[in-house]
This record gives C-alpha cells, structure tokens and sequence, in this order.
C-alpha cells in the first residue's frame, strides 16, 4: 500500500504509473476525492467540537446564575446528534479510503519495461546450454518410467494436481531443499520454518486478496488460509512492530509447504508435477533499510542464479514487464528454466523487490535518527521443489529413461549417480 502522503503530494506520480500499468486513473483518484471528504469531515467534528465548547460552558454560566438553560440544552442535544452523525460518517469514509487505497498498486521502478503482458518481458541473460538430444520425454513421461510419483492415488485420496513423491525422486525432492538451505545459510540467511496458516488480517498486509483470495485455501468457518508461499508469514511476521535495522538488512530463508488452487487452464507441459495444488520451497525474504534494497534485489537474484547454476540446468533472466508485474513489486525477475519436451522456457524462480508496499499495509517500521520509517521488503524463491525437479528430469534424462542426478546434489543421495528406469 502507498503512503497516503504520495496521493496528497504526488498524485501525478501514481496516475502516471497507473498509464503504464493500463489500469484507471480512478483507482488513484477515488482515494484522492475520499481522502479529501475525510479531511472535510475532520475539519467540521473540529468545528462541532468546538461549539459544544462552548455551549456547555454557557450551561455552566446559567446554572450558576439561576437562569432557564432549557433552550441551550435544545441546542446542545442536537450538536451531540450531529457531532455522532459526523463521527460515523467520518469514520466510515477512512474505512473506505483505505480499502481504495489498499487496491492502487505499487510505484513500478522507471527501469521497468514497459509492456502489455508476458510477451513483452525482456530476457536479461542466458545461463548454460541446451542439450542436443533429437527425442526428449516430458517430465510425466519419466516420472512413470523411474516410479517417481504416484498420481493417479494421490488423484483418488486428494483430487486432481495432487502427488505422491516416492522413493529416489523423494530423495532427490530433499536433496534439493538441503542444498538450497546451506547455501543460503552459508549467506547469513536465518533459515526459519514460519505456521502454514495465516489470518486475513495479517494476509491482506503482504497481498492484495481481492486480487488473490481465488488461488488460496480458505479454512471453512475460521479466520484462517492455508499459505501459498513461505513469504506471506515470513513478512507479516513483524506486523504492527518497530524493527532494529542497526545491524543491517533481516535475512531470512524460509521453507515451507505451500498450497495454491492453480485455478484456470492450463497446457500439457503443465502437468505431472509442473502446476500442483501443494508443493514445497524454500524462500528467500529480506527487510532492510530503502538504501539497501536495489543490492538486496541483485542478491538474492544472484542466490537463485547460483542455485540453478550450480544443477546445470539451462536457464535465463527475464525483467517482467509493466503490464505483467503484478500489484506488489516495484521490480520483479524471473528465471526460466528450458524445458526441452516443450520447446519453451517456464518460470521456476520469482525475485521482487515490494519497496515499501508491504511494510505500510503492514504497520511494520525501524528505528532512525529522525524516528521512525518504513522498511523495504524483498522476496526470491531459491527453489521451488517440484517445478526444480521437474526441469531436472527433463534435462538430464538419458536415452533409456534414466535420470542423472545433479552433482552438487549426490552428497545427500549417498553419492548416488544415477535414478534407473524400472
């Protein structure tokens, strides 16, 4: 959420950035004209207030004079019902202010690209290099081959989009998640497993769930969703709290299990364990001080950057554009990794940088010389398991079907090289 202060000062600033996003000015503007009928309304309570004032110290006066002050009460019960009647209305008009103001999305960076939607992304860098191989099996098609994960059963127990992982491709899963976690602690990431259920107070403090609600699980009957990523507990963690930053940035790494409805059409190469219903990850969120927050960005880009390297998948860096961004960054890369059995690059890595966005929805500050301020948030997946497996055994599947396993990877597998086809 933006600071109030940025309608009141530089509202040509949020209704420029609404242009490049194709979004209405209206958003912005509705909460400037709310924002104003609030200060009107501030200003007659002042008023009444005052009135009353005065009107109960001339009750006063006549008390003591022994005079009649029946008329004077007259007056002073209907200033109490207009002064009630301004109260409602002025709080009703910040409630509504508010709730505008919390759908007007993030300020985007101006080195943004500017563009319609997905197509318009811009490709930063390119990593590694594709394999030769002319036949290449989609990654549901080894996963029946090495026994890797039991769909159908998890379908029959769980619905659609659900999975069993099994026996080496469920070492593998934790041999991903152990080797993403000593990197990042390696880092001076604080590796923390944050509750997989939140409130609707704390979420609508990290998201815009008008925006959102439609992917989440909703507890039946309790104030309460299932997570969809480690980075909605991991920052509403410090909801309503002033922060230390003295001893620089909070570096977090989060791992969780995360649950989404992935709701809407999807293509063939989504399948199998691509876009699933639950799955697990390890996140990477850090708060610091807003001179920090553009190297904070570069680094844990670069930590995702390093893990993907490090399992020689071929991969690029794509700068998501205006129209595809988002409500909540104000900077936002992807890393794509090549998925050889479609022809096509697929995201396995979001790194964005919120700004202040979330730290304001949230009432989250730190501690400066002059008071206090609003922090900058930044969240990263290092790897999401299953989209990471995924991309693994596609790329390093061998002509009879097996799978070979990353190197960096093997020390967890007890130096086990290969997954053999059954």
């Amino acid at each position: 959420m933006l600071e109030m202060k940025v309608f009141r000062e530089s509202p040509e600033k949020i209704l420029e950035d609404l242009k490049k996003r194709n979004l209405s000015k209206n958003l912005a503007s509705d909460v400037i004209d709310l924002d104003n009928q609030w200060r009107t309304l501030i200003e007659k309570g002042n008023r009444l207030r005052a009135k009353r004032n005065v009107i109960s110290k001339s009750i006063s006066e006549l008390k003591k004079k022994g005079q009649d002050f029946s008329e004077v009460l007259k007056d002073m019960a209907k200033l109490k019902e207009d002064l009630n009647l301004n109260e409602k209305e002025t709080e009703e008009t910040l409630r509504l202010r508010d709730s505008k103001r919390m759908i007007v999305p993030n300020l985007l960076d101006n080195e943004v690209p500017i563009g319609n939607d997905e197509d318009d992304n811009l490709e930063v860098s390119l990593y590694g290099t594709k394999n030769k191989r002319e036949k290449w099996l989609s990654h549901q098609e080894i996963l029946e081959k090495i026994n890797g994960a039991d769909l159908k059963r998890a379908a029959k127990v769980s619905g659609r989009r659900f999975y069993f992982l099994t026996g080496d491709l469920a070492r593998l899963e934790l041999a991903l998640i152990n080797f993403s976690i000593e990197l990042l602690c390696e880092k001076g990431y604080d590796l923390t497993t944050p509750p997989f259920l939140m409130n609707r107070e704390a979420y609508e403090g990290v998201v815009d769930l008008k925006d959102f609600e439609d992917v989440m699980y909703k507890i039946d009957n309790q104030d309460l969703y299932l997570i969809a990523t480690s980075e909605h507990p991991l920052t509403a963690r410090f909801k309503n709290e002033i922060i230390e930053l003295k001893q620089g940035p909070l570096k977090y790494a989060g791992i969780s299990t995360n649950f989404r409805k992935e709701v809407g059409a999807h293509g063939i190469s989504d399948r199998g364990i691509w876009r699933v219903h639950q799955f697990s990850k390890v996140e990477q969120v850090i708060i610091c001080k807003p001179e920090d927050s553009e190297k904070m960005h570069d680094e844990i880009l670069n930590n995702a950057i390093n893990i993907f390297e490090k399992l020689e998948i071929p991969f690029r860096v794509i700068d998501i554009c205006t129209g595809d961004i988002g409500t909540v960054a104000a900077r936002k890369y992807d890393i794509e990794a090549w998925m050889p059995s479609s022809n096509k690059w697929k995201e396995v890595v979001s790194a964005s940088n919120c700004r202040s966005y979330q730290s304001v929805r949230l009432n989250m500050r730190y501690r400066t010389k002059e008071g206090t301020a609003f922090p900058h948030t930044l969240n990263s997946t290092a790897v999401a398991t299953t989209r990471a497996l995924a991309a693994i055994l596609e790329n390093n599947q061998t002509d009879n079907g097996d799978v070979v396993i990353p190197k960096v990877l093997r020390k967890w597998m007890g130096n086990q090289e290969i997954i053999e086809a059954k």
